[in-house]
């Protein structure tokens, strides 16, 4: 499998990439998968270029190429004026309409305060919607103040945790032996659903007899 990650950073090294880089490791302790990181400061200038020529150079290409191979995707930004960055919506305005269809995608966000700590659920899980992915319940933003914090890292744990499920393959379910069946749902000597289990020695009387006795009444 193929792990992808998006990570918006400006600086390097920068808090963006740092949480990227904890969350592909949550998510790899529960998973097998073969990660790869798309750093969209070194794609700047061909993401421009993509928009004036119609074409994109070969990094970016191969960078879109990756995100729509991936089974499972993390896509990280920094706040820019209370939202995702320039940067990081120009990378996704390039990806193919049908590329996100159906794939786990787990959001990420940094900033320097925590008011900014529903950008993740105002302005990323709409897109990520958008494009028809599947977005993660858990999405994890980290202001500057949260680093070290144990809240930080149970959230990592727990995104990770679901991206890793998301990823994997469903195993088949078992079909329940006779046994577990009439565990599950006891059955009256006619065959009907009872909550009573006949192995108890209670005397089940079928409905039609109960019936009959009434009538005799």
């Amino acid at each position: 499998m193929k792990l992808v990650v998006v990570s918006a950073g400006l600086s390097s090294p920068s808090s963006t990439r740092l949480l990227a880089d904890r969350l592909t490791a949550a998510t790899l302790d529960r998973v097998d998968a073969e990660p790869e990181v798309v750093e969209l400061r070194e794609l700047a200038a061909e993401i421009a270029q993509h928009f004036v020529t119609g074409f994109p150079p070969a990094r970016l290409a191969a960078a879109l190429d990756a995100v729509a191979a991936a089974d499972g995707l993390i896509a990280v930004t920094p706040v820019f004026a209370a939202s995702y960055s320039g940067l990081f919506k120009s990378f996704f305005d390039l990806i193919d309409k049908d590329a996100l269809t159906g794939k786990p995608v787990l959001l990420g966000a940094t900033g320097g305060t925590a008011r900014h700590s529903l950008v993740t659920e105002h302005a990323l899980r709409p897109l990520f919607t958008y494009l028809r992915a599947l977005v993660l319940p858990t999405a994890v933003y980290a202001a500057s103040e949260d680093w070290g914090e144990q809240g930080l890292d149970r959230r990592i744990t727990r995104a990770g945790t679901e991206l890793a499920r998301s990823m994997a393959p469903a195993a088949p379910a078992a079909a329940p032996d006779i046994d577990t069946a009439a565990a599950i749902a006891p059955r009256s000597l006619t065959g009907a659903i009872t909550s009573t289990d006949p192995a108890n020695g209670f005397t089940i009387v079928p409905f039609a007899q109960r019936l009959a006795a009434l009538q005799a009444e």
